[in-house]
C-alpha cells in the first residue's frame, strides 16, 4: 500500500486542483507537486521582488494580496488568493523589472524555475495559460466562443442573398399607376422595383405608397409610377448580410429593402416579413408594432416582448456590439413614436428643437436594462412665456411613456423633464464651456453622460452646431483632458482580492461581480476620453476606439485589445441577462461567480487585465497623478 500524502501537502494539493491551470495537469502531478513548493510569509508593504534584482521562482498567493507596480510606480496589476505572479521574470532569465509588493499580510507558495519550466515542457495545456499575455489569451478565448457559436452566428451573418426566394418583380417609371397595383396583385407581392430600360435601380413603390400617395391623395390610376415612388431608396449589397438588413429596416423605418449588385440592378428584396420568419420575436418586427401603436399603452404591451427579443439575439449568437444597435434602435422606435404621439396631442412645436439622448442609448450600447437620459435642445427663439409650456409638457408626457414602456427614471434626475436639461442652443453650449473650463467633481460626474449626446429626433443642424462647439472646445484642451483622465480612472476593474475578483461587499448585490460599473463602463471612459482627445464625433464606444486609433491616441494594439476586452465582458453580461429572463427573473447586470464557467472566469480576469494595463497607460499619457 503507498503510504498517504501528508495532511498538510494534501490540503495544499487541492487549493491547487481548485485553480488554473493546475486544474489540468494530471493527477500524480498534482500530488507529486505540493512537496515542491516552498511556504514564504511577507508582512504588509514589504517587497518580493524588486526592479534590477533577479526571480527564479513562480509565485503563488494562497492568502493576502500582492500589487505590481512599473518603472513610474503606476499599478500594472493587483492580484489576490489563487493569482500568481513572476512569470515575466522568469521569462527575461530571471531579470526583475517592476516592483512586487504584498499590501496585506501574505502567504505565498513559490515554485522553483526548474519545475515550472518542467511543467511547460511537458503539458500544453499548462504552458498555454503562462505563454500568451493577457490580451492573447483574451483573443483566442474569443475566436474559440465563435467557433463554438458557428451555427448561431451563422444565422446573423447569413447573405442575404441566400434569403432571395423569388425573382425580381419591376416596372418601368413610365408605367400607369393601375398597371403598378394590377401587377402587385398578380404576383401577389407588397413592393414593385422601378427601373430604368437597362435595369439600373430607379425606385421602389410599395403598397404603403399605393395607399398614403396614391388613395389618401385621391389620385388617378393613369398617373406614373416614376411621381409617387420612392426614389434611391435604401438598398443593401450583395455581400450585406441577416444583421445589416435588420438594422437597415429599424434605422430607416422602411419594410423592403432591395438588394444591389456593384451596377446598380437589382437581384431582389429583403422584406420586414422575411426576416420575421428567420427570427419570430425580432428586434424589427417589435420596431413595426410600436409604430403603428395608437398610444403608450399599445406601446408598453408591445415592449413586453422585448425581453424575448434580447434572449433570441443572445441565443443566435449575435456579438455584443450588434445586440446593443439592436436594442437601441427599439428604444429610438419608441422615442420617435412617443413625440409624434405628443404632437398629435399637444400640437406641432412651435420652434424647431431636438430630443436628445446620452449615456448608453446615445453610444448604441444598450442591453436588457436602461434608465431614461434625455434632454431637450430647443432653438435659440425660445421664449419661456410662449413656450415653456408646451415643452414642459412634451418633457412629462415623453418620462411618462418611456416609464410605462419599462424605461425607469433616472436616480440622478438627467431628464428632460428638469429644467436645467431643457435649455436654448446656446444655453446648452454655456454648460459645456463651463464644464470644460473648470472641471470640477460635479462637471465630471455630469460629462459622463453628456459628452455621450446623440440626436433621436428633431432638426439636425441644431444638434450639429452643439457637436460642433463641443469638439472645438475639448481637442487639444490637456489641463479639461487631464481631469477627464483622472476621472475615468475611478471606474476599476474588479480585478484582485476574492479569489481574482473583487465582489460588491455589502446590500442587495453583495458577494457579486458589477459587469456594467466596473466591467464595461471603465472601455466606455477610456474610449470617450481617447475620443475627445483625438476631436472624434462619435460616442459609440468601438467608433470611438478606432478613431483613436487613427489619431495615435491609444496604439493599435491597446485598441483591439480594448474592442476583444468589452467585447467578452459584454458577451458574459448579455449570456447572464438572458438567463435570467429565461428562468422568470428580471435582468440585471450583477452576476455571482459562482455563475461562471470555468472558461467565463479566467477570461475575464484577461479581460479585467487588458483594462488595467491601458488605464495605466492613459494614466501615463495625461499625467493624470497630478490631478488626482
Amino acid at each position: 500500500m503507498e503510504p498517504q500524502m501528508d495532511v498538510e501537502l494534501l490540503e495544499i494539493r487541492d487549493f491547487l486542483l481548485g485553480l488554473h491551470p493546475f486544474d489540468l495537469l494530471p493527477a500524480n502531478e498534482l500530488d507529486n507537486l505540493p512537496a515542491k513548493l516552498e511556504a514564504t510569509y511577507v508582512r504588509r508593504d514589504a517587497e518580493v521582488l524588486k526592479p534590477g534584482g533577479e526571480n527564479h521562482f513562480l509565485y503563488i498567493i494562497r492568502s493576502g494580496a500582492v500589487e505590481t507596480h512599473g518603472a513610474s510606480d503606476e499599478l500594472l496589476a493587483r492580484m489576490g488568493v489563487g493569482e500568481v505572479f513572476g512569470v515575466r521574470a522568469i521569462m527575461a532569465g530571471g531579470r526583475i523589472v517592476n516592483r512586487s509588493a504584498a499590501i496585506e499580510d501574505t502567504l505565498l507558495y513559490r515554485m522553483p524555475r526548474e519545475e515550472f519550466e518542467r511543467l511547460c515542457g511537458e503539458y500544453q495545456q499548462f504552458r498555454y495559460f503562462f505563454d500568451p499575455l493577457g490580451a492573447q489569451r483574451l483573443r483566442e478565448a474569443k475566436a474559440a466562443r465563435e467557433d463554438q457559436n458557428d451555427d448561431a452566428v451563422g444565422r446573423m451573418g447569413m447573405p442575404v442573398q441566400s434569403m432571395l426566394k423569388r425573382k425580381v418583380v419591376a416596372i418601368a417609371p413610365n408605367a400607369s399607376i393601375t398597371e403598378a397595383a394590377q401587377l402587385m396583385s398578380e404576383e401577389r407581392v407588397s413592393c414593385l422595383i422601378v427601373q430604368q430600360a437597362d435595369g439600373r435601380l430607379e425606385g421602389i413603390l410599395t403598397d404603403r405608397d399605393l395607399r398614403s400617395r396614391v388613395l389618401a391623395k385621391g389620385l388617378t390610376g393613369d398617373q406614373i409610377v416614376g411621381d409617387i415612388m420612392t426614389r434611391d431608396p435604401v438598398g443593401l449589397a450583395l455581400e450585406s448580410t441577416l444583421s445589416d438588413a435588420q438594422l437597415a429596416m429599424m434605422r430607416h423605418n422602411v419594410h423592403h429593402l432591395p438588394v444591389v449588385s456593384e451596377e446598380n440592378h437589382c437581384v431582389g428584396v429583403v422584406t420586414a416579413s422575411t426576416l420575421t420568419l428567420t427570427q419570430p420575436a425580432s428586434a424589427v418586427h417589435l420596431i413595426g408594432e410600436l409604430r403603428k401603436s395608437n398610444g403608450p399603452e399599445e406601446m408598453a404591451a408591445a415592449m413586453n416582448k422585448l425581453p424575448e427579443v434580447l434572449v433570441n439575439l443572445v441565443n443566435m449568437g449575435a456579438a455584443s456590439s450588434l445586440v446593443g444597435k439592436m436594442i437601441t434602435a427599439v428604444s429610438d422606435s419608441v422615442a420617435v413614436r412617443l413625440i409624434e404621439l405628443a404632437q398629435e396631442r399637444l400640437g406641432p412645436s412651435p420652434i424647431p428643437f431636438c430630443w436628445v439622448v446620452g449615456g448608453s442609448q446615445a453610444r448604441h450600447e444598450q442591453t436588457g436594462v436602461s434608465d431614461q437620459d434625455n434632454a431637450l435642445l430647443l432653438d435659440d427663439a425660445y421664449d419661456p412665456e410662449r413656450h415653456g409650456e408646451y415643452f414642459e409638457n412634451l418633457a412629462i408626457y415623453m418620462r411618462d411613456g418611456l416609464e410605462a414602456c419599462g424605461y425607469y427614471l433616472c436616480p440622478g434626475d438627467m431628464m428632460a423633464t428638469n429644467p436645467e436639461w431643457r435649455q436654448t442652443l446656446s444655453k446648452w453650449k454655456e454648460y459645456f464651456t463651463h464644464w470644460i473650463d473648470e472641471p470640477d467633481r460635479k462637471a465630471l460626474m455630469l460629462t459622463s453622460v453628456w459628452f455621450d449626446l446623440r440626436m433621436v429626433w428633431g432638426e439636425a443642424t441644431l444638434f450639429a452646431k452643439l457637436r460642433e462647439h463641443i469638439v472645438a472646445k475639448s481637442k487639444g484642451n490637456n489641463l479639461f483632458l487631464a481631469y477627464m483622465a483622472s476621472n475615468a480612472l475611478t471606474h476599476t476593474p474588479p480585478l484582485g482580492f476574492f479569489k481574482n475578483f473583487v465582489l460588491i461587499n455589502k446590500g442587495e448585490h453583495k458577494d457579486t461581480l458589477d459587469l456594467k460599473h466596473n466591467g464595461v463602463v471603465p472601455i466606455v471612459d477610456l474610449a470617450r476620453v481617447a475620443a475627445l482627445a483625438s476631436g472624434s464625433e462619435s460616442v459609440n464606444t468601438m467608433e470611438r476606439l478606432a478613431s483613436s486609433k487613427e489619431a495615435g491616441v491609444i496604439s493599435t494594439n491597446g485598441v483591439e485589445d480594448l474592442r476583444d476586452a468589452m467585447e467578452f465582458i459584454n458577451d458574459v453580461r448579455l449570456r447572464h441577462q438572458a438567463r435570467s429572463i429565461q428562468h422568470g427573473a428580471a435582468a440585471d447586470n450583477y452576476i455571482p461567480p459562482d455563475e461562471l464557467s470555468h472558461f467565463e472566469r479566467n477570461h475575464l480576469k484577461d479581460a479585467f487585465s487588458v483594462v488595467k494595463t491601458i488605464q495605466s497607460a492613459i494614466g501615463n499619457r495625461f499625467q493624470v497623478g497630478r490631478f488626482a
